[in-house]
């Protein structure tokens, strides 16, 4: 997907210093094909075995990703009423989306049931209470599943884990069982899922194995007591490679671990993958403003910014730095990579091996197709950069790049 050819970086067959030329940066520039490639390795891996994968919108929810993924017949798994009109706006099918998300509000809940949806992941009680309330008074019957609480470690970021005790997710799977009782005999529920999911960015299949062990147990006494249970939601979270020396599971072996657990079961499967699909199918693209020597340090200080481009100020997260043109890539300086916003933590690396950049390099921060854009802001008053598509040689403009204007459209003077 991003190659080098005649020296020059490439996304699919796009130049991208040409790219940069005619679009300006900072631009996040993402590669289709690449993007349905992952979609793909889904499908393919879970051939035979009852299922629906929901990408996740919160880690990419351009409306150009959105609908080459509702075209190659993604569902669609969503946090808010905002993330249901992207998807619908993008030509997703309403009965493919599922609704998760431990804060719904009554508006939300009333626009999904009005829209149609496949179901919601319950993160309470008193969720699944105000849910009943909303579809009887709307004569409709909403189909549910109750995130339960596994207590399984995943061996991640603590910000990107959700499956223990002290987390806000979910409920403790040994209540589980009394809340579907309870659930069973509210009237416009149906209670015909299960729902797990344990975090983010993990590397190892073992928890997400052990997760689907716990679920899988619960889904059987919740039978034996007489529930319809159609459908069990493992969420996402299978992790990508940030680091040239990271290893991730594959989808592959994700699918071949669940296989023999769902055999005969009647169950069908749903997963939720955002990062696995989006991440390493796009980077932020960005140019060198200069170069600062403080005594020994040196700073590569570009035009993009922690605003643009959170993950690093926010989870310390790496990612791998790549110049646009191959003749700079050899290593000549340690440098901290960082951004003209007015804080420390404003920077993309710290002490990281680089080639000897010069003012006007462009360099590529990689995996950033996945919770880049949709963590910026506008923190300095600095207009959030261009989204490319690019599709072989065609460039797609998801996302013009902020004005002045939209900075302050929706503010008065006094």
């Amino acid at each position: 997907m991003f190659q080098y050819r005649a020296g020059q970086l490439h996304c699919e067959q796009v130049d991208l210093q040409a790219l940069a030329g005619e679009y300006g940066t900072p631009a996040y520039v993402y590669s289709k094909n690449a993007i349905l490639d992952r979609w793909n390795d889904y499908e393919r891996a879970l051939s035979g075995i009852p299922h629906r994968v929901c990408f996740a919108v919160k880690a990419n929810s351009n409306l150009a990703v959105l609908a080459a993924l509702a075209r190659a017949g993604a569902g669609f798994d969503i946090v808010s009423g905002g993330e249901l009109q992207r998807v619908l706006q993008a030509g997703g099918d309403a009965a493919s989306v599922v609704f998760s998300g431990v804060g719904k509000t009554a508006a939300e809940i009333g626009l999904a049931l009005d829209k149609g949806i496949h179901s919601f992941n319950c993160e309470s009680e008193t969720e699944i209470a105000l849910i009943s309330e909303i579809a009887t008074a709307k004569g409709l019957k909403a189909s549910i599943a109750l995130r339960v609480n596994p207590d399984v470690n995943a061996k991640t970021h603590p910000y990107i884990s959700t499956g223990l005790k002290e987390h806000k997710f979910g409920v403790d799977i040994a209540a589980a069982e009394e809340i579907y009782r309870r659930a069973s005999r509210l009237s416009g529920i149906a209670a015909e899922g299960v729902s797990c999911h344990i975090g983010s960015q993990l590397l190892e299949l073992e928890p997400l194995l052990e997760a689907a062990d716990k679920t899988l147990a619960l889904v059987a006494r919740l039978r034996a007591a007489g529930l319809e249970i159609r459908y069990l939601d493992l969420g996402g979270g299978l992790g990508v490679q940030y680091r040239p020396n990271e290893r991730s599971a594959s989808i592959d072996e994700f699918a071949r671990g669940l296989r023999p657990k769902l055999a005969s079961l009647n169950l069908t499967l749903m997963l939720e993958p955002g990062r696995s699909i989006v991440a390493e199918a796009g980077i932020l693209l960005t140019r060198v403003l200069l170069i600062k020597q403080n005594g020994a340090k040196i700073f590569v200080v570009v035009d993009g910014a922690m605003n643009d481009l959170l993950r690093p100020a926010l989870y310390q997260a790496h990612h791998e730095i790549t110049p646009v043109s191959e003749a700079r890539s050899g290593m000549a300086m340690t440098a901290d990579v960082v951004g003209p916003v007015c804080e420390t933590g404003d920077f993309f690396a710290r002490d990281r091996e680089l080639p000897a950049l010069q003012p006007g390099d462009l360099i590529a921060l990689r995996t950033a197709g996945a919770y880049g854009f949709v963590l910026s802001s506008n923190y300095n008053s600095r207009p959030r950069p261009c989204e490319l598509l690019i599709d072989g040689a065609q460039v797609i403009l998801a996302r013009r790049r902020e004005t002045f204007e939209d900075l302050i459209r929706g503010e008065s003077l006094l």
